[in-house]
């Protein structure tokens, strides 16, 4: 079912196994015209432009944009115990891991009576987004919220689209994690409109303020993402997420029935997810052709998963060592890795690249989506080769606190001088001097 690359007796340099790989497109640039004008309209009309295109793409015009307490109680009053419980578990799963990233600020002594303070601060307001496209996505607010209360973030809101079916409202689920979490404040939007109003704020229809924010985080499609790329600057942005990957190392100890159940796990999100498996069997990798000709039959979503799998951004890779295929699996840099080979630790501990890594036959990447307290907001399109997923410290910034005594300052002041000189700006070094340094200055 998967296409097959055979890297056996030869792995190209870095840069070739770039090109060569499976790797969903996701051209950004391709959208911006017809982004741009959506966010523009935003800027200049507000919340009557936001309404507008809700009607025209989300086919419903809320009321208003600010979802009314009432409804986020009412939402998690209405949630069905077993799901309320689930998210209870991965919050707090969450909140364990992410309250153990948080810094502390440190004070070094560069001399004495001259000291650099990092001091690490909040983003003061935060917008966070939920898609509700193809899914509904609780625990897409569980992996924004939680890491941003851990840092500290002083005003959090929430944002997905409003919903036909349930009046105007997003849908009931993303309510109710919302309520449960403590965030009070959610509106009603998606989409590109979504960003541009996070970004320039506005006036609600019963004459509300809907604050701007400095930063905005969450997943969402490539409108979502162009709108992102078009404000940076304006206000901060997590990263330009694309299609969900997963890559699986693995040699002929995997079950390949593990190995079929999880690359259709990540296939069943999008028609572009992409699902590889690098592996050192032949054999194995015809097992998994087998199982996932029956499974991808028997999911509930099967003409999503197949499309998916077939598709040029989807495959298998056979190589002839497991080093080749750790070799593979940087290059790629996979948001998500499983490993399933021998020794799968000590495989899993010689790779560089990649968002999140699972060892072991135990921890499918749908553990990690959901209950492993670990983040699923991850660097797609190999964006792992330079960036992290979602933290703690994605909402922190390191403020550097400068505090130097008189004579800490007449100390290096014939240093500082000199550089500035040395780089023709006098200025900088005079500014230095004609401060009263006391004797020796």
């Amino acid at each position: 079912m998967l296409n097959r690359t055979d890297l056996r007796g030869r792995v190209p340099s870095p840069a070739r196994l770039r090109a060569l790989l499976p790797r969903a497109e996701m051209d950004v640039d391709a959208v911006l015209h017809q982004v741009r004008p959506v966010v523009e309209a935003v800027r200049d009309r507000g919340v009557e432009a936001v309404l507008d295109f809700a009607e025209r793409f989300d086919k419903v015009r809320p009321g208003r944009i600010r979802v009314p307490a009432s409804e986020l109680e009412s939402a998690l009053a209405g949630l069905d115990p077993v799901v309320r419980a689930a998210l209870e578990e991965s919050i707090a799963r969450a909140r364990v891991v992410h309250a153990d990233q948080r810094r502390q600020d440190v004070t070094t002594e560069v001399v004495p009576g001259g000291t650099v303070t990092e001091r690490w601060v909040p983003v003061r307001r935060v917008g966070l987004y939920a898609p509700g496209g193809l899914a509904v996505y609780p625990s897409s607010v569980v992996m924004n919220v939680v890491p941003a209360q851990t840092a500290g973030v002083e005003s959090l809101v929430l944002c997905s689209p409003p919903q036909a079916e349930f009046g105007g409202l997003p849908h009931p689920t993303i309510l109710a994690a919302a309520e449960l979490l403590g965030v009070g404040e959610v509106w009603a939007v998606g989409g590109a409109q979504a960003v541009a109003l996070l970004a320039y704020g506005g006036t609600d229809t019963d004459g509300a303020e809907l604050e701007p924010v400095d930063l905005v985080t969450g997943p969402g499609n490539i409108y979502l993402t162009a709108a992102k790329r078009m404000l940076r600057g304006l206000i901060g942005i997590d990263s330009e997420a694309g299609p969900t990957e997963i890559a699986i190392l693995a040699d002929d100890t995997a079950d390949p029935s593990h190995v079929a159940a999880d690359l259709v796990s990540q296939a069943e999100h999008d028609t572009l997810a992409a699902s590889i498996l690098v592996t050192t069997s032949e054999r194995l990798a015809d097992e998994v052709d087998e199982r996932l000709r029956h499974r991808v039959a028997a999911t509930k979503h099967s003409e999503r998963v197949e499309q998916a799998l077939r598709g040029p951004q989807s495959g298998t890779v056979l190589v002839s060592t497991l080093d080749d295929g750790v070799r593979v699996v940087d290059a790629y840099a996979a948001e998500h890795l499983e490993i399933q080979t021998a020794d799968a630790s000590s495989v899993a501990a010689r790779v560089r690249n990649a968002g999140a890594v699972f060892v072991g036959p135990y921890a499918p990447v749908s553990l990690g989506d959901y209950c492993a307290g670990s983040n699923h907001v991850l660097p797609t399109g190999g964006f792992a080769r330079h960036s992290s997923g979602l933290s703690v410290q994605s909402f922190l910034r390191g403020i550097h606190v400068v505090d130097y005594s008189a004579e800490a300052l007449r100390d290096v002041a014939g240093k500082v001088v000199a550089l500035a000189n040395a780089e023709d700006l006098p200025a900088h070094g005079e500014a230095v001097l004609a401060r009263d340094l006391g004797d020796g200055a």
